[in-house]
């Protein structure tokens, strides 16, 4: 088989294939239109690049329809490429996606879309889905809505914006009752929440559970809380090592509590390892900070209280550089 035709082939099997046929399901929850998740019991892998390339958050492994075929069987190029052929005219089940994806406008940048937007404001219909949807308190709203990182989205969304280690935009997260994404165009680096100046940086996998993690604690005026939004981009772990490379830093692996969230705070564990920083391990009693806010809320001020006195000590191996 020479390259044309194992790009040709390439081009004719769209991943999808290879996981449906392996078993994999779709978890729609947990997907968008430009990163699909795929599960099997424990295991995950994402399909990105419009169906022509993958990888697997739970470890380094990524690559296109022939690796990804390697991967899921553990057999070579040769046989790979054979099982791969068997899917030509394969139609894998395709995600149904019933919600409208956010008005996009390809003509102009991301930061004067992001400027052409309101900040949400008492009443509107991101301020409801903030705090009824996701009950964050007020005070949070406001400190975020100050730190001019909340846009009011489309339909009742919320952008909530990604910067670099100057200040710049770079994107945001979308977030809304029956929509998730990033922004077209955008690209991930880190959402910053808090004082730039904190010592205590805690990494959470989204946005909405950094601002969940801060109204647990109080808003710390040691911490600045962050968000990934979701993997790691290739920006991502250089700012995350820039901040971590000052002198008394703690690293803070807040992710989730699931195995996709033990990947990254290991990773994060390597970070600081690398910086020669402190780190620890905060896990949430849910399977997230959001959930962790919304039960406590359920529970009423005084349940709330009593499990964050005992939760946010959770942390392991703190080590300092």
């Amino acid at each position: 088989m020479d390259r044309d035709e194992l790009n040709e082939l390439r081009h004719s099997v769209p991943c999808a294939a290879a996981l449906d046929n392996a078993g994999y399901a779709i978890d729609l929850k947990e997907s968008t239109r430009r990163a699909i998740k795929y599960r099997r019991g424990e295991a995950i892998i994402i399909v990105i690049h419009e169906g022509k390339g993958w990888f697997d958050p739970l470890s380094d492994a990524k690559g296109d329809v022939f690796s990804l075929m390697s991967h899921l069987h553990t057999v070579g190029f040769a046989q790979a490429k054979t099982l791969v052929a068997r899917l030509i005219d394969y139609q894998p089940r395709q995600p149904v996606w019933e919600r409208q994806a956010p008005e996009r406008n390809p003509g102009i940048s991301a930061a004067e879309r992001w400027s052409r937007r309101h900040k949400p404001w008492p009443g509107s219909s991101t301020w409801r889905y903030l705090r009824e949807g996701r009950h964050l308190p007020d005070s949070v709203m406001r400190s975020a809505i100050r730190q001019d990182l909340l846009r009011e989205g489309p339909r009742g969304s919320v952008w909530v914006a990604h910067r670099d280690g100057e200040g710049r935009l770079t994107g945001w997260e979308e977030r809304g009752p029956q929509w998730r994404g990033f922004a077209t165009g955008g690209a991930k680096v880190l959402f910053r929440f808090g004082s730039r100046d904190a010592m205590r940086l805690c990494v959470t996998e989204a946005a909405i559970d950094a601002m969940s993690l801060a109204a647990l604690e109080g808003e710390r005026r040691d911490s600045l809380y962050l968000s990934t939004g979701g993997g790691w981009a290739p920006a991502t772990p250089a700012a995350i090592r820039l901040l971590a490379a000052r002198s008394g830093v703690l690293l803070v692996a807040a992710t989730d509590n699931n195995p996709q969230g033990d990947v990254y705070a290991d990773r994060l564990e390597a970070l600081a390892g690398e910086a020669g920083c402190g780190f620890e391990r905060l896990r949430p009693r849910e399977e997230d900070w959001n959930a962790e806010l919304r039960a406590g809320v359920k529970s009423g001020p005084k349940a709330g209280r009593r499990e964050e006195e005992d939760r946010l000590p959770h942390a392991r191996r703190p080590r300092q550089g």
